[in-house]
């Protein structure tokens, strides 16, 4: 029977296994990191540590070992105490002891018990397949050298500075030429833009004043209008409220409005009396026959239910 595979199970599932008169494995997540001097990406994971305070039995690898063994739940008990002892025999004569696939026990020089996780094992099941891995430093300037390179064999640029290099000589002479059109046109060209300025405007207000004539001689007829629908609502009215409760908390009273419409009662917030408590009702009725009626059946499941008689 292998105790730590157990513990391990354990390990996935909480983040506190005790070893019962032995000490007690902790997890604790760590998130995914870098280490800049390897150049090395690890996964987020679980961290396992141990406390030789913690030794007292919750009850919980003892349960588990006897579901998984098939044992009472006493002679997990005494299985436990028996690897205990076994490890301590291990410690005091070997000054050393390992859990598979959890870590290793050892003492100091001031004889104090160390133990040192095993790091390939991975208790977070968040990140179950992730491994850690290596890159290498990305060199820059190595592939601005092939890309220049490929620059002067290929016609397309690639970088910036190329782009300006490569400025085909029409262009320049197509530009000066426009520039100097433009100074000889830019007087002629403002006027002409003044006059499609005012024509559009005159236009503009023509069309409006057009429109607004029109929409005040237009007549709107319906030859098949829908016929008028009738809302019955249903008022609740009477004096007699069967009082469910009140409450200092106007959301709750709201909520406890929502649970009685849902059993099927008329229930409303009948508002707040002079203490400040919102009142709840049941339902509003005109006698006080149907009021005590009503008072009974709801006594059944609301023993604090009263009637108020009140005129609203």
């Amino acid at each position: 029977m292998n105790i730590a595979n157990h513990i391990q199970d354990l390990l996935y599932r909480y983040e506190c296994v005790i070893l019962p008169g032995f000490g007690a494995f902790l997890s604790q997540k760590q998130p995914a990191y870098i280490d800049e001097v390897s150049k090395a990406f690890y996964p987020p994971k679980k961290v396992v540590s141990f406390n030789s305070r913690l030794i007292k039995s919750d009850g919980l690898l003892a349960n588990y070992l006897s579901e998984a063994e098939k044992l009472s739940y006493p002679e997990a008990v005494h299985t436990l105490a028996e690897f205990v002892d076994n490890l301590e025999n291990s410690l005091k004569t070997d000054g050393a002891a390992s859990l598979e696939n959890i870590g290793s026990f050892s003492y100091n020089e001031e004889r104090s018990l160390q133990f040192e996780p095993v790091e390939s094992i991975n208790f977070l099941t968040d990140s179950f397949g992730l491994d850690s891995f290596k890159t290498t430093k990305i060199n820059r300037e190595v592939y601005r050298e092939e890309v220049e390179k490929l620059e002067e064999k290929a016609p397309i640029s690639f970088t910036p500075e190329r782009r300006k290099r490569r400025t085909p000589a029409f262009l320049k002479y197509a530009a000066v030429g426009i520039i100097a059109l433009g100074i000889g046109g830019f007087t002629g060209l403002n006027i002409y833009s003044n006059q499609v300025s005012e024509h559009n405007i005159a236009e503009q207000q023509e069309a409006q004043n057009q429109l607004q004539q029109q929409i005040q001689q237009a007549t709107f007829v319906i030859d098949n209008p829908l016929p008028a629908v009738t809302f019955k609502v249903e008022k609740q009215s009477g004096n007699f409220h069967i009082v469910a409760g009140a409450f200092r908390v106007e959301e709750n009273a709201q909520k406890k409005v929502q649970e009685l419409k849902e059993e099927g009662y008329k229930a409303r917030l009948l508002g707040a009396n002079k203490f400040g408590l919102h009142q709840v009702v049941y339902s509003s009725l005109e006698t006080r026959t149907e009021a005590l009626k009503m008072l009974r059946e709801v006594k059944q499941t609301n023993e604090g239910a009263w009637i108020l008689i009140q005129e609203l």
